[in-house]
């Protein structure tokens, strides 16, 4: 009786470290325990680890093994092999492991309690944010406020590229997100612009891809990836992913059948579902590798011209002397972050949707007009503030409808979208084709030959070849032999094609506009 009292009020010298998440180390006054690789969190009807067994006074005698411990006959197994290999008393490594896997059930319960912490983890607006916000979102000149408050967090230029992507990511909270693919050349500032623009939308609501591997995309919780912004820097580095992004974009959830032992070992099929809807964006060079992903996004298209060099590099020169409020910009970024929060999932109904058509020359019309309508949809949900809620009377939901002012908003800002869904031209392409009219208009002129346009536009002779190859291949330009002098010359077909086809997308929109507004006459 004595030995039992005094057992009990002796302090527990036993101590298990897990500073390390890959070596726990559970030491008693005779043994080390070394678990090697860690703990599977998940899975609670199994507990698999790879023990180091050694006495304290000899850490290189040790004994390595991997086994079940909620496999009894494994363990005791185990108890029998260490007492001989280690010339220690059974009932020692038996009270040792049983001590062993108590922690181990405790710290894998912990942090199964943190992950759902995490999981419910809401930002809380003070009075003064949650004000701030609501004046922003119920003020008249909405989107042109957004859009300084875009440039005053840093983002330089691009002013119609920035409101753009930044609608598109607000569009993740609806129930038909929009998606967008940022091309333009190395080093032009795509994946900045992305980036700087992510970081308006709040920690919470997104999910940054580096690299990441397909299968590990099937493995995200259920309801992980709902209504959040998946970002991706680069496309070129992703492409495992693609095709299950894809599928969420387009059926807003994925299944994949997986095999997992059941109790006996005997295989299970087990469906690992992720659900959506999700807003996806990435950055590319290499625009025609991708001409899945472009059916389902908004073209963003950087703007590589020399005014916007000559903006960025000042802001660079500007930062580096310490002339940029750092201050500023984390209060504008704040801001837009508290305006996004305040954003509730609700309906968009557009009353003026039938009278409402692309203009002919648009590739893939079908896809191009449920994005057309789906971003008029953005624009309205983002003025939901500003929006009266109604009711449906059969269901009782609550929506909104767009109003002829969003119409005419998500007009000016589609079409420079429109414009590049309806060129037979890729971007890259038609950016060096107008930049040659641009320089032959100085000269008065339409022929051109490739040595007078490589100085010129200092572009390389390979690039310059691909160019020239695909405008002759769709009428754009034609060779002119100069029988003299053994060469030849380019000519520009038509100067003016690029302005009409603006001018006809323009034109068609008008006329939505005008049908809208007889109707509401009437």
């Amino acid at each position: 009786m004595y030995k039992y009292i005094k057992a009990q009020l002796l302090p527990d010298m036993n101590t298990f470290d897990t500073s390390n998440p890959n070596h726990f180390i559970f030491t008693t006054e005779v043994l080390e325990v070394h678990v090697l690789g860690g703990l599977n969190v998940h899975g609670l009807d199994r507990m698999r680890v790879t023990l180091k067994v050694n006495r304290i006074e000899d850490e290189f005698h040790a004994l390595r093994h991997n086994i079940d411990l909620y496999n009894s006959n494994g363990v005791e197994k185990l108890v029998r092999k260490l007492a001989e290999f280690l010339e220690v008393g059974t009932s020692i490594i038996r009270r040792a492991l049983q001590e062993l896997i108590n922690k181990l059930e405790s710290y894998r319960i912990e942090l199964l309690a943190q992950e759902n912490e995490d999981e419910v983890f809401e930002y809380q607006l003070s009075k003064k944010e949650r004000r701030q916000a609501i004046d922003i979102l119920k003020s008249k000149n909405l989107l042109e406020k957004t859009n300084k408050l875009i440039g005053a967090s840093g983002v330089i230029g691009e002013s119609d590229n920035r409101l753009l992507m930044y609608l598109i990511f607000t569009s993740r909270k609806t129930s038909n997100p929009l998606h967008c693919i940022s091309f333009g050349s190395s080093g032009v500032g795509k994946t900045h612009l992305q980036s700087k623009v992510a970081e308006l939308i709040p920690e919470e609501d997104k999910v940054e891809i580096t690299v990441l591997s397909a299968n590990a995309f099937y493995y995200f919780k259920r309801h992980a990836l709902q209504n959040k912004l998946v970002l991706i820097e680069d496309l070129d580095g992703a492409e495992e992913v693609l095709y299950p992004l894809r599928e969420l974009q387009t059926k807003k959830r994925i299944t994949k059948s997986v095999v997992q032992k059941g109790i006996g070992g005997e295989g299970k099929t087990k469906n690992l579902t992720v659900e959506g809807p999700v807003s996806v964006a990435g950055c590319t060079t290499q625009e025609s590798l991708y001409e899945d992903n472009s059916n389902r996004s908004f073209l963003l298209y950087i703007d590589e011209s020399e005014a916007q060099d000559d903006r960025i590099m000042n802001y660079q020169r500007r930062a580096s002397a310490g002339k940029v409020n750092i201050q500023d910009e984390i209060d504008a970024k704040q801001i837009l972050q508290n305006v996004q929060r305040l954003l509730k999932p609700v309906r968009v109904i557009n009353p003026f949707a039938e009278y409402l058509s692309l203009p002919k020359s648009v590739f893939k019309p079908r896809r191009s007009n449920s994005h057309y309508l789906q971003f008029i949809e953005a624009v309205t949900f983002y003025h939901q503030h500003q929006r009266e809620s109604k009711f449906d009377v059969h269901t009782g939901e609550e929506y909104i409808e767009t109003t002829l002012e969003d119409i005419k908003q998500a007009n000016t800002l589609i079409k420079s979208v429109l414009l590049r869904k309806s060129d037979s031209l890729n971007g890259a392409t038609r950016n060096y084709l107008e930049g040659l009219k641009a320089h032959l208009s100085k000269k008065r002129d339409t022929l051109f030959s490739n040595k007078e346009i490589r100085k010129e536009l200092r572009i390389a002779e390979s690039t310059l070849r691909r160019y020239h190859q695909l405008l002759l291949q769709e009428g754009y330009i034609k060779k002119r032999n100069d029988i003299e002098s053994e060469s030849f010359t380019y000519e520009i077909v038509d100067v003016d094609e690029f302005r009409e086809l603006e001018n006809s997308i323009n034109n068609a929109l008008s006329i939505c506009l005008k049908s809208i507004e007889k109707v509401q006459v009437k």
